[in-house]
């Protein structure tokens, strides 16, 4: 039997209470004081009726971003089991991301698990899809920036850095260097297509960009982290592989599309990573494709209603 490995979760609220640790874990666990930067607490009514009978409370608190505050709380040293008792306490509001603690150690905390719904700072790092090649307005991320300044045009800021044709590979290594100026609380990651592409004239040369899109995504996450940042990771669209079997001497197919979704979404779920899924948005719709590939002014459209939803 394997031995139970410590956890460290940061908290503010209910689960500082001796009486909801005795309920959950049997026992008080040990705690120590921390703070979080870069966050402020906002009220959340809970309907579930055993958190309810546990905490004795109908509102909790949930965690937003905002530039400069501090949430004053404590860390709680958990084993595996009672870190498990924790996720299944907190409602389905919540989400367990890893956090940076104003001591620079990093920590489990319980964030809202709407992503960009809590966001205020977005910086947006990915290929030509996320640039907004073929929609003269800038695609769907310029969308969604519209959307989000004008819910709070005083703190709340997108940057979108997407250059076309960069790899998750590329974008692992240049988003570290352009994240400082812009004090990101949220990192939005929408890259990768280009790694599932591979050439016309030998297509199976023995090598495989996707195996190390795993490396590059945990290289990305510790990136956002040093960052105080959060990473959301958008998975691909759909593709038209009619028209991208030949791509500029490259070949885009499905196949290799879905084990990209599949891969970031599997990477997401393991390591306590957000995952927007894009593939249902234009899934059959090659009308909305210009080129097979990227999306129509119409498609970049239907994305942001998509992500819009997501972020309610």
């Amino acid at each position: 039997m394997s031995e139970s490995r410590p956890h460290t979760l940061f908290s503010f609220g209910t689960l500082l209470d001796e009486q909801v640790q005795i309920a959950l874990f049997g026992r008080p666990v040990p705690c120590s004081p921390a703070s979080l930067t870069g966050y402020a607490t906002s009220p959340l009514p809970i309907t579930d009726p055993a958190v309810i009978a546990t905490s004795g409370l109908d509102v909790h608190l949930t965690l937003r971003r905002r530039h400069g505050a501090v949430v004053e709380g404590g860390v709680l040293h958990l084993t595996d089991e009672e870190l498990a008792a924790a996720d299944a306490y907190e409602v389905d509001d919540y989400a367990r991301r890893r956090v940076r603690l104003s001591c620079g150690t990093s920590a489990w905390a319980y964030l809202d698990a709407n992503p960009l719904r809590s966001a205020a700072r977005i910086v947006i790092v990915g290929d030509s899809i996320a640039y907004g090649r073929c929609d003269p307005r800038g695609g769907w991320a310029a969308h969604l920036a519209a959307e989000h300044i004008a819910e709070n045009e005083t703190e709340h800021r997108v940057f979108n850095l997407a250059i076309p044709g960069s790899t998750l590979l590329d974008v692992s290594e240049q988003t570290p260097g352009v994240l400082p100026p812009r004090l990101p609380d949220t990192v939005l990651v929408a890259a990768g297509i280009n790694d599932s592409a591979v050439p016309v004239t030998a297509p199976q040369d023995g090598t495989d960009s996707l195996a190390r899109l795993t490396e590059c995504l945990a290289s990305l996450a510790a990136t956002a982290l040093a960052h105080n940042a959060r990473l959301v990771v958008v998975g691909p669209i759909w593709l038209d592989e009619a028209r991208t079997d030949d791509y500029e001497g490259l070949c885009f197919t499905e196949a290799r599309a879905r084990a990209l979704r599949e891969t970031t979404r599997s990477w997401c779920e393991e390591n306590h990573v957000d995952h927007l899924d894009l593939w249902q948005p234009l899934h059959k719709r090659a009308d909305l494709l210009v080129d097979g590939l990227h999306p129509t002014p119409e498609g970049h459209r239907l994305i942001h209603a998509h992500i819009s939803a997501l972020r309610r």
